[in-house]
């Protein structure tokens, strides 16, 4: 006769005590994500998934999260990623999921002068919350930018000092989902200048000159994202935060908005 064997995470606890999120991180899932043009790009998501547990429990079944995740398939957008905690609230006695998957993103970018081709990667994260009343899904994109300081362009002779920033970038939406390239190229038309991984000598002339063409603070970075999140019929929320690596100091510059659209 087969025994039984003992659940000794489903047996009742008597410290009172709820958690807020428990579950399973670094799982590594194959995933295909959807282009802005229609097709699939083939990445590999760093998953996180979580439930809230309550008081009454001893523990959740860990195993179900990667069950949910598998039985789920590859393929991510909006609508696919929002039926993940979904089945996670059907298969564990939680009131609350919490869902992200980080993921690299390519793009191919051709050099300003020469057309030469580079493939470039963004870190883009999905996070989906949901409850038993709703569901909330935000888009955060990392995105390197070229950034030139106003200041030591007036006041030096002799150029001026430049850095590698970051800007992160996260958004809601309403009924039309926003896609990762248009996010990428917001960002990068809010900075001295863009990114490349190919550039030929001409190139970085061109670039060069192009971040001394056009300064920015680590403020007027922020400021230029927000305002072009904040324009875009889409997007509901924002947040932007900008950090600049600073090139002549030992620390770096940072700054933050939030908004809402009409």
């Amino acid at each position: 006769m087969k025994r039984e064997l003992p659940d000794t995470q489903g047996e009742a606890d008597t410290r009172n005590l709820a958690i807020d999120r428990v579950g399973v991180r670094g799982l590594h899932f194959p995933v295909q994500i959807r282009e802005v043009a229609g097709s699939l790009q083939h990445t590999v998501a760093t998953v996180s998934l979580a439930v809230d547990l309550p008081a009454r429990h001893k523990g959740t079944h860990m195993s179900r999260f990667v069950e949910a995740l598998n039985s789920h398939g590859t393929v991510l957008d909006v609508r696919h990623i929002a039926g993940l905690p979904a089945e996670l609230l059907r298969r564990l006695p939680a009131e609350r999921a919490h869902v992200e998957f980080r993921f690299p993103f390519f793009i191919t970018k051709t050099a300003p002068v020469s057309g030469a081709p580079g493939l470039m990667d963004y870190q883009a994260t999905f996070e989906v919350e949901a409850s038993t009343r709703r569901t909330r899904f935000t888009l955060h994109v990392e995105v390197p930018v070229a950034t030139l300081c106003p200041c030591s362009k007036a006041i030096s002779d002799r150029g001026a000092h430049n850095q590698r920033g970051l800007v992160r970038l996260s958004v809601r939406f309403k009924k039309k989902p926003v896609f990762i390239e248009e996010l990428v190229r917001l960002v990068e038309d809010s900075a001295s200048c863009e990114l490349y991984s190919v550039l030929k000598r001409p190139d970085e002339k061109a670039v060069t000159e192009r971040a001394y063409d056009n300064p920015v603070f680590v403020e007027d970075v922020v400021r230029n994202v927000a305002q072009r999140a904040g324009s875009h019929a889409p997007i509901s929320w924002f947040r932007v935060e900008a950090e600049n690596y600073e090139s002549i100091h030992n620390h770096q510059a940072f700054a933050v908005i939030e908004g809402r659209t009409p």
